[in-house]
């Protein structure tokens, strides 16, 4: 959850649950007027229904909302609203540039927006924790390990062996396709957000800007466009 004003994020903050007690809250201490929702897990009733309540001018981000970009997407209806938005957000840090952004979670995304503002498409892999995860879970003899700060190059036992595929293997595969992109546009800027960006920023042989906030960024200026187009 954020609260923008302008362009400038005044207080940002995680919850494991977000209910209407802590939006509320964030009511009460600011005085807001517009917003917008975003889950890609389905729509909260509780929360939308404050909202909407609440605020002068309130959106659910869904396939009705104008976009300040062009999605050439296939399956448009397919796309998340967190990689649109975070593709949003990089725009609005980076206008008219061509840029990919990397977002670093449960899934590891990458998108490519073109420096007229035209959302070409991108790509989605295993995120860190999962593949952790898979290697425990479809084996059985492999335990379940975490990242450390100090990955090595090869490992000397099972668990480090883990720790090195899975760690250096994400860091080929950014670098990888950080590499290709640049003989398509040798001028991409390339930002990176998630939970797991500022692990990797500092791994990268290539240059990035970590941007922990690109899709409530996103979101924002989706909102303010929402409102003046409206």
């Amino acid at each position: 959850m954020a609260v923008f004003q302008g362009d400038r994020p005044v207080e940002t903050a995680v919850f494991d649950t977000l209910g209407t007690a802590e939006v509320s809250a964030a009511l009460e201490r600011y005085p807001l007027e517009n917003g917008i929702f975003s889950s890609v897990a389905g729509c909260e009733f509780a929360l939308t229904s404050l909202l909407s309540k609440r605020l002068k001018r309130f959106f659910v981000f869904d396939d009705s909302l104008k976009l300040p970009l062009e999605i050439c997407y296939r399956t448009p209806e397919t796309l998340g609203k967190d990689r649109i938005a975070a593709a949003v957000g990089a725009c609005a840090m980076r206008p008219k540039c061509d840029l990919l952004v990397i977002d670093a979670g449960t899934a590891i995304t990458y998108e490519i927006v073109e420096a007229s503002g035209r959302f070409v498409g991108g790509n989605i892999s295993p995120g860190m924790t999962t593949r952790f995860r898979a290697l425990n879970h479809f084996t059985r003899q492999l335990p379940l390990v975490h990242e450390t700060d100090l990955p090595p190059l090869i490992g000397t036992s099972t668990e480090t062996a883990i720790i090195a595929g899975v760690v250096n293997g994400i860091v080929y595969e950014m670098d990888g396709f950080i590499d290709a992109l640049k003989v398509i546009y040798p001028d991409i800027f390339v930002f990176m957000t998630g939970g797991h960006s500022i692990y990797f920023e500092r791994r990268l042989k290539n240059p990035i800007f970590a941007a922990i906030n690109l899709v409530l960024t996103g979101l924002n200026n989706i909102l303010e466009y929402n409102v003046e187009n409206k």
